[in-house]
Parts: structure tokens; sequence; C-alpha cells
């Protein structure tokens, strides 16, 4: 009597636990490398660590870029100081311009009083007119003069430019909100653009990569809510709620990971279902759907 017993809860405990597919959680990993060469002099991250999103990590040296942005900005202070000074160096002309307007209001006076000859006056009103073509003339030249110098110094603003770039990129700042998975670099190393740093991956959703056969294809679709359902380590599975949001085009045989030869030969679709992280889902655990 106990051994149909038995039997039949077995029987009922495999329909509770039953599965329309199989497959194990992954997360989109995001390896963080370098942007600048030097030494590593701080690298603050460890395996496992959780970072936010524009954390500062890290930072290579950059001693020589600020060495050189020095002595950019010396080059432009020394080809600026080469402008000439237009309000100096008119001042005199200008001077000499208001003495001759007074003349021209004086003189004007004198020939409506008939103490001056007309010439006279013509004389005074050329001499201010040709002060005034001077200082015209001069604040032209000057201001050309000026302005290439000036165009000189830009392609030195723009180098400096590069190096606040430059110098940027030497700070070490993640980029993604997640857990660190591995650490490829630490402090006093040398890092080269390019040179993964460490590897980090947002686990708050994780996605189920499961297959189903072309016979279950026609009943699903895409945003359809399944049930995922996890060992929880007492012999009982935990239910989670996924969301299927992305179904291959392309039919594969299934994963070798299968050993039965006939599953081997079956055809199968992959789908990726997304599911809410409550905390005890972990990259790599096996997980099963019920469609």
């Amino acid at each position: 009597m106990l051994l149909p017993a038995a039997a039949l809860l077995f029987s009922c405990n495999g329909n509770q636990n039953g599965h329309d597919a199989s497959g194990s959680f992954e997360a989109d990993e995001t390896i963080i490398s370098s942007e600048a060469s030097g030494t590593i002099l701080q690298l603050n991250i460890r395996e496992g660590q959780a970072l936010e999103a524009g954390q500062l990590v890290g930072y290579i040296d950059s001693t020589q870029l600020f060495l050189k942005k020095k002595q950019l900005e010396a080059q432009i202070k020394a080809t600026l100081s080469q402008r000439p000074d237009i309000a100096a160096q008119t001042a005199t002309l200008k001077e000499q311009l208001k003495a001759a307007e007074k003349e021209q209001q004086r003189f004007t006076n004198l020939v409506k009083a008939n103490a001056a000859t007309q010439k006279q006056l013509d004389d005074v009103n050329a001499q201010a007119d040709v002060l005034k073509k001077q200082i015209a003339a001069l604040q032209s030249s000057l201001g050309i003069t000026s302005a290439s110098i000036t165009q000189n110094a830009e392609p030195l603003e723009i180098q400096i430019e590069q190096l606040n770039d430059q110098l940027s990129k030497c700070r070490i700042v993640n980029h993604v909100k997640g857990i660190v998975l591995t650490r490829y670099a630490a402090a006093n190393e040398v890092a080269a653009p390019g040179k993964p740093l460490y590897k980090i991956a947002d686990i708050s959703t994780l996605t189920l990569r499961a297959f189903i056969t072309g016979a279950q294809l026609p009943s699903v679709k895409l945003n359809q809510k399944v049930k995922v359902l996890v060992d929880d380590g007492n012999g009982t599975y935990k239910e989670h709620e996924g969301i299927l949001n992305w179904i291959s085009d392309k039919a594969e045989f299934t994963p070798k990971s299968i050993q039965t030869k006939d599953e081997r030969a079956n055809l199968v679709y992959a789908v990726k279902i997304g599911v809410v992280n409550d905390g005890s889902l972990k990259i790599g655990m096996y997980g099963e759907v019920k469609f």
C-alpha cells in the first residue's frame, strides 16, 4: 500500500513542477576600459561591490598632461601680450584732433565776426579732417594686427581643450549601475586606451534565456507574462513573474547539454524572459518557465 501512495505523491509533485521550457539566467555585462595612458594611481573597486552610474572609482596619472597644459597657457599669454594697445597708440593723434576741433570752433566764431578769413577756417577744417583719417587708418591697421595675433593663439586654445578632454578621461568614472563581476586591473599598473579595468552588470533585472520547440512557438508572443520557477534549495520552487521580451527568428539545434540523441535532433527557438530580481536570483542560476 505504501508503494502506490508514494508513486501517486511523486506523480502529483511532478505535475506541479512541470515546465514548458528551461534555461539559465544572464545579465547584460559591460567591460569598463581605460580611456587614457599612464599609471593607475587609484582604483577603488572590488568584486561584488555595488556601483552607481557616474561614480568616481579611481584615476590615472595625469602629471604630463597637466604640465603640457600649463606650457600652452604660457604660450597663449606670451602671444596675446604682443597685441598692440590701440588706445595708447592713438592717444596723441586724438589729442591733436581735439585741439584742431577747438581751433575749428574758434575760427568759425572769428569768421562770423569778420576777424578771420574763410581760408584760415578752411585750413583748420582740412587739418582736422586729416587727423580724423590718420586716426581711422591707424586704428584699422592696429586692429588687423591685433586680430592676427589673436588668431595665432586660437590653435593653442584648441590644444588646451583637447588636453582638458584627455585630463577628464584620466578620471575613471563608472557609467553603469550594477555589481562588479570581475576586476582586471589594480593600482600601480600601467593602463592604455582600451585596457579592460573591470566588468560590471546590472542585476536588478535578469534575463532567463530558454528554448522552446517549434510546436510551442505559435502559443507564445512578445510582452507575454509568464511564470518563472526557481529551485529554492528546499525541494520546492519559488515563483517569479517574467515578461517575454525576445523570440529568436531562427531555429537552432537543441544545445549539446541535452544528453539524449532525440532531444539533440530537435530544432528549438531561443527566447529571452526579463525577470525583476528580488535579490534571490543569480547569474548562471537555472530556471524553468510556464507559459
